[in-house]
């Protein structure tokens, strides 16, 4: 929900516009004509433009990831090529494509399956790390405890699985949810889903009552005394004779 910061009222999305700050609280307001005519090749084609090594890419630099697939059965052949010469020669394709209204560079990988494209973040916007780190790994060490520390990370290698890393915060927070609702009376349990299996039994039981029905006399029916008009009105037209031409 968006609220204005100086009424606190609710914003409707047809009310809101873009605009850029150029001056502290004064804004150009822009069109979706303005973005138009600024578009470039990225916006709507996306062309790879060089290849590097797989391992080249610090992965600090990579932001957001996306499957990328062919539309449709249009040019399944030429996705199919390129996801098997980029695995086989183990490098990452470098393209550019505007998303939020932003050029990207993206970097294309082959995985199993298919290929991932990785939005990768440009230098500006990755924190200088040497006012953090300071003077951290400079520090002298022992070679004895760093191949202690070494062996001990031999034993502990394994393949990466992301379902061994649960996120042990939501799970206590989701235990301590449930205990609190349950502390108030609340059912939390499960709705019973309901057995659809009677549903085979009840059309075979229809059907076997029709059946039964289309075997037996009917009864005679007895004549009511008015007739609804519907059905007068029915049998009426029924029976008008034609008129000639």
């Amino acid at each position: 929900m968006t609220v204005d910061s100086e009424t606190n009222q609710e914003v409707q999305r047809r009310e809101l516009v873009k605009g850029y700050e150029f001056r502290k609280d004064q804004y150009l307001l822009l069109k979706d004509t303005d973005f138009e005519s600024v578009k470039v090749e990225s916006s709507s084609v996306m062309a790879i433009e060089k290849f590097v090594e797989d391992n080249s890419i610090d992965p600090i630099y990579y932001a957001s990831s996306y499957y990328l697939a062919p539309d449709g059965d249009v040019g399944r052949d030429v996705y199919a090529v390129l996801n098997q010469a980029i695995a086989e020669s183990r490098r990452i394709g470098l393209a550019r494509v505007v998303i939020g209204q932003r050029e990207r560079t993206i970097a294309l990988r082959a995985v199993p399956g298919g290929l991932v494209a990785h939005t990768l973040d440009e230098q500006r916007d990755i924190n200088d790390a040497r006012s953090i780190f300071g003077d951290a790994a400079e520090v002298k060490t022992d070679p004895e405890m760093v191949q202690l520390a070494k062996q001990l990370i031999d034993r502990q290698t394994t393949t990466y699985d992301p379902s061994d890393l649960e996120d042990s915060y939501e799970t206590r927070l989701r235990a301590m949810i449930d205990a609190k609702l349950k502390g108030e009376g609340i059912d939390i349990s499960e709705p019973e889903e309901p057995d659809r299996s009677n549903v085979i039994d009840l059309m075979a039981a229809l059907k076997k009552s029709l059946g039964e029905s289309s075997q037996a006399k009917p009864p005679a029916a007895k004549k009511p005394a008015r007739e609804p008009k519907a059905k007068v009105a029915a049998q009426a037209s029924a029976k008008a004779p034609r008129k000639r031409a």
